[in-house]
């Protein structure tokens, strides 16, 4: 069996380092293809190196752009990859450009289409990955869910086929990663902090980013919460992180995107974290973070049940309130039991019919 999966985006790169490698150890020819979403190398090369990830047989190279210039240059470019490969499957991740473009031109060549991280939900059609998530689920063939919940959302959008519920790849590696972090990661040294005695902080959406009003109320929020808060800069973030001041006589340490390692391991041994990510949002739960969400919605709502999340939107008063919250003590287990490789890789087995066993 064939497998072309699309990949564009950190968190992306994070879940196919699990999938590859299980796809491998089946038998299971993949073939990856990197749209060039995240074309910084802190945001990219070092994933693949990193993570193991095997090099990509096409990279589009698309780079950045407007939702619908972005998106387009994609569906232009990988369509005759589609049409030379004509894998059994083509495999997209999340809710980013990439997924959706990988999801029309598949669909539109007449190819199966895997939706990892399908059925997700934020209810909010203003973001541009709510409707990038919709559109790859309706398209979709099979349609590879994180949970229960997820399964029960799709079921009310009238989609019951091919529904197949395998818990999480960002969760399952992020726990794997957390039992390898040692007490006091090098990472700390290099910003000067303790554990426990700073916060970690991304901000990268658009809905934060491209308006100043609302990043200079986030950064009051930030410079309110009376700790250090160590701040990787994504590349869109940049510019007005400097028009703003940000880490200049603040608390905020400004810093480059980490690896994943590194990454990984500030987060784990901070008291908080302060993002509009989704996927960063579930690695502090993993590591029993507290998470302060600068959304007014969030898709994963499992995060927020005992108050391990909290949705502060860009008012730096709860921002500020939220960072003081008594840590929980009580969390579930709601994103699977680590084995989501294995039954995603099943799954693709089974519902290919020429495979199925």
């Amino acid at each position: 069996m064939r497998v072309l999966s699309v990949v564009g985006a950190r968190p992306q790169f994070v879940k196919a380092a699990l999938l590859s490698a299980e796809l491998e150890r089946r038998g299971i020819e993949e073939v990856l293809v990197h749209t060039g979403q995240h074309y910084d190398a802190n945001m990219s090369d070092v994933f693949f190196a990193q993570l193991r990830i095997p090099e990509p047989a096409h990279n589009l190279g698309v780079g950045g752009g407007g939702h619908g210039a972005q998106t387009g240059e994609m569906l232009r470019r990988l369509e005759p990859v589609l049409e030379a490969e004509r894998p059994d499957w083509v495999l997209v991740y999340g809710d980013t450009n990439s997924t959706l473009a990988g999801a029309l031109a598949a669909s539109k060549l007449h190819l199966p289409v895997a939706h990892v991280e399908a059925g997700l939900r934020s209810f909010d059609r203003t973001m541009p990955e709510e409707i990038n998530r919709i559109v790859a689920d309706h398209v979709a063939d099979l349609l590879l869910v994180p949970n229960a919940a997820a399964a029960k959302q799709l079921a009310r959008e009238g989609v019951t086929e091919g529904v197949r519920v395998v818990g999480d790849l960002m969760v399952d590696l992020a726990m794997r990663v957390s039992a390898q972090i040692p007490a006091h990661p090098a990472v700390l040294d290099r910003f000067e902090v303790q554990p426990k005695e700073y916060a970690v902080a991304t901000i990268h959406r658009a809905s934060n980013t491209d308006d100043p009003r609302t990043f200079g109320r986030l950064l009051e929020g930030l410079r309110g919460v009376g700790m250090p808060v160590v701040f990787p800069v994504h590349p869109r973030t940049r510019a007005i992180g400097q028009e703003f001041g940000a880490g200049n006589g603040d608390n905020i340490i400004v810093c480059e995107p980490l690896p994943y390692m590194e990454m990984m391991a500030l987060l784990a041994r901070s008291s908080a974290l302060f993002t509009d990510s989704g996927g960063l949002q579930k690695e502090a739960f993993v590591m029993r973070v507290p998470c302060v969400t600068l959304r007014e919605q969030t898709e994963w709502l499992e995060t927020l049940e005992d108050g391990w999340n909290v949705l502060a939107g860009s008012d730096p008063e709860k921002i500020v309130r939220a960072s003081k919250r008594i840590t929980p003590m009580h969390q579930g287990t709601p994103y699977g039991d680590g084995h989501a490789a294995a039954k995603i890789a099943q799954a693709l087995l089974e519902r290919a019919p020429a495979y199925a066993a």
